[in-house]
């Protein structure tokens, strides 16, 4: 067989061939790669032939990040999503496909909801941000009058033209409950291209992560104990090709008096969640898993189990402080999957 592969060719494309089967009989080593964006310090592990190809492929993976910020961010005003908004109460603005898919995907989410995700609580968040550098409560009157701005029902999509267009002048969009995921999507995407196809991409609670690494049954991924997410996690879960996002309030809150506020806003009231709670959601993509954590923190597990349930593989997980202690309610797909308990 090889005297047929080998047959007629030069001695140079004959060292070629030998040298890609002998790169491809090497074992996988394991790299990781660090680098801050979003807001956010992302992690991207690699298993790789050599070390030339991982830096190659976790290179183009952080730019594609790097641009997706670009396009959603909310702190840059010469973002995408930034300038789209300030068009609000214009004509439909013509979109790029990642932007598109983020605020359709957000839509989807929102309809299926009845608003406890919604994109359009920007500047309702620009408040509670104030908020937290100042510890001091939003006041009520501006609250309100941010909160008239805040509705999806108020955006309208075109697929076929792959228009937006933001109905009430001051409109402003927050991409925080869903561009993370996407981005981690997107960087997994990118490692695939360069042909590594066992990779976990991590962006603070949002993960994603494709084939698993060599010899093992899948990524092994911690599930932070609530009161206190330092400590080593007692639960874990065991994934390949799928995602993993996880929203508390264990690092951004406002206490004021003994109270304590999320950043977790609900955008039905403009208030940000009072109860301590962890919800952790298992889903294809990270598109799917990241703003599914924001709609069961802001329902319940009751409502926001249901939600989770008519979604097609997606799984969670919720814990929440109350009078009697910690509680925990899973969905039935989380029982399902494979994982192990630290002893």
């Amino acid at each position: 067989m090889a005297k047929c592969i080998l047959a007629g060719l030069s001695p140079f494309c004959v060292l070629c061939v030998l040298w890609g089967q002998f790169k491809a009989g090497q074992p996988l080593s394991r790299f990781t790669f660090t680098e801050p964006h979003m807001g956010t310090r992302f992690k991207i592990i690699v298993y790789a032939r050599d070390e030339s190809a991982a830096k190659s492929a976790a290179k183009s993976a952080f730019q594609r990040i790097a641009d997706l910020d670009g396009t959603m961010s909310d702190y840059r005003s010469t973002s995408e999503l930034m300038r789209l908004c300030q068009k609000a109460g214009g004509d439909p603005v013509q979109v790029s496909d990642d932007l598109f898919r983020v605020l359709e995907r957000s839509q989807e989410v929102a309809k299926l909801s009845d608003g406890a995700f919604d994109v359009t609580i920007g500047p309702v968040v620009r408040l509670w941000r104030q908020a937290r550098r100042t510890h001091e409560l939003p006041d009520p009157k501006t609250l309100a009058q941010a909160q008239e701005l805040v509705g999806y029902r108020n955006v309208r999509l075109d697929a076929k033209n792959r228009t937006v267009q933001l109905l009430k002048p001051g409109m402003r969009l927050d991409l925080g409950g869903i561009g993370k995921g996407y981005a981690a999507d997107a960087a997994l995407a990118t490692l695939k291209e360069h042909r590594i196809d066992r990779a976990l991409v991590a962006a603070g609670g949002d993960i994603a992560v494709s084939g698993p690494p060599p010899d093992t049954d899948g990524w092994t991924i911690g599930i932070a104990p609530l009161l206190d997410p330092d400590a080593k996690p007692k639960r874990y879960l065991i994934l390949h090709d799928a995602a993993v996002s996880t929203s508390g309030d264990s690092e951004q809150y406002l206490e004021i008096n003994g109270k304590r506020h999320s950043h977790i806003v609900d955008p039905r009231t403009g208030i940000g969640l009072t109860d301590r709670v962890s919800v952790t959601v298992v889903a294809p993509k990270g598109l799917i898993a990241d703003p599914l954590t924001k709609v069961v923190s802001v329902l319940g597990p009751e409502r926001g189990l249901a939600i989770i349930e008519a979604t097609d593989c997606a799984a969670a997980f919720v814990v929440r402080k109350t009078d009697r202690g910690l509680v925990s309610s899973e969905s039935k797909r989380f029982k399902d999957l494979k994982q192990k308990e630290s002893r």
